[in-house]
């Protein structure tokens, strides 16, 4: 059996781009709709209840264009209103960054000394360090915010000297708790994997992104959600502000032209 219907996936910007690109790659017979929610980006900085308020329009609108399937392209969204959602809207399957990211972390992990670097939302949730807690008591998470580095990719800025020293900035503390793996906490930080690199040698970089697209994948088969189309399948994409700069970031991040952005004001 066949199921036609669309994937949703949003984030605060262009970073769930990242987990899009993972979609394209890993489910390539599946549509999807965008919806990137830069009139409220950064999320970091904000409140939970004006996160779980954010994402309930989203999951509102994606669910009226009749979505399949949701993902939580976003850490912050995934560490603060995934289990609401799931909730309120429990007719519509749901997956988030936070518990394939530790688990895989986990995996690769030796010495179980684990950095996180994410947005300050997500690292006050204390969504990750608790997932890695309850998979391995033993292991030590050292985590901090990075509030410059959302808007850095935002303006399309990575890449840069000005990028770098950032990252070296932060990580420092990091580096010297002697960490091997580090969790790339935003979906923005996969552009600036250069420049993590560059900062932290020797250290495995985790992406959440690729391991939660094979966790959703996994699940829609379960569940009897896969598509068989053959072809090019069709992808929307959606914008609260400026549809213009999801437009251009998408065509230079995922390296393809794309449908033009539509802008949605959410109440």
């Amino acid at each position: 059996m066949s199921d036609p219907r669309p994937v949703g996936l949003f984030d605060s910007g262009v970073g769930g781009l990242t987990v899009s690109r993972e979609v394209f790659r890993l489910m390539p017979a599946e549509s999807t709709i965008y919806f990137a929610d830069n009139i409220h980006v950064p999320y970091g900085p904000r409140r939970a209840e004006e996160l779980v308020e954010f994402a309930g329009e989203i999951v509102s609108f994606l669910i009226s264009r009749h979505v399949k399937y949701i993902i939580f392209a976003c850490n912050t969204n995934s560490s603060v209103s995934l289990h609401v959602m799931r909730e309120r809207f429990s007719g519509v399957p749901m997956i988030g960054l936070v518990e394939p990211g530790a688990q895989e972390a986990l995996r690769v992990s030796a010495s179980k000394r684990i950095g996180l670097i994410a947005t300050e939302a997500t690292v006050k949730s204390g969504a990750y360090q608790r997932a890695i807690m309850a998979l391995d008591p033993a292991a030590s998470v050292f985590s901090l915010f990075a509030p410059r580095l959302v808007p850095l990719v935002e303006a399309g800025r990575a890449g840069t000297a000005e990028s770098l020293a950032a990252v070296k900035e932060y990580v420092e503390p990091l580096r010297a708790e002697k960490i091997d793996t580090l969790i790339l906490g935003c979906t923005h930080y996969p552009f600036l994997n250069t420049e993590f690199h560059r900062a932290l040698p020797g250290v495995t970089l985790i992406d959440p992104a690729t391991v939660t697209v094979q966790a959703a994948r996994e699940e829609m088969i379960r569940l009897g959600l896969s598509s068989a189309s053959r072809g090019e399948p069709p992808h929307q994409y959606f914008a609260s502000g400026d549809p213009r700069a999801l437009q251009e970031a998408a065509g230079r991040f995922l390296g393809r032209e794309i449908p033009p952005v539509r802008q949605v004001r959410l109440d």
